[in-house]
């Protein structure tokens, strides 16, 4: 069924190895902060690597309260840059495995 030679025990441990490897980076990248921004600053997010928004940060000179929609779409685009920022992090942290997803693991 295998090769000769093929020790399966070692691959075993190569799989747990890479497993293990995975779940510290996951939670290392579940617990990072990134900070999203829009309108040249004016506008910034902080969401954490599981999703997670912790702060929004809006400078007084944006809020023009005849132009709420303007407003608004300054947050979404900040929350959009920190997501980015979320997906970057945890393709370029993550194995690169045929196959896998790191949208997966909940990132």
């Amino acid at each position: 069924m295998f090769p000769e030679g093929f020790d399966f025990n070692d691959l075993l441990a190569q799989a747990q190895s890479l497993q293990e490897q995975m779940l510290a980076t996951q939670t290392q990248l579940q617990a990072a902060s990134y900070i999203g921004t829009a309108g040249g600053g004016l506008v910034s997010v902080v969401l954490r690597g599981d999703g997670e928004l912790e702060r929004v940060d809006i400078k007084a000179e944006v809020v023009d309260l005849d132009d709420l929609e303007a407003l608004g779409d300054l947050i979404v685009a900040a929350y959009r840059d920190a997501n980015s920022q979320v997906k970057t992090a945890a393709a370029s942290a993550l194995p690169q495995i045929p196959g896998f997803d790191a949208g997966q693991l909940g990132l």
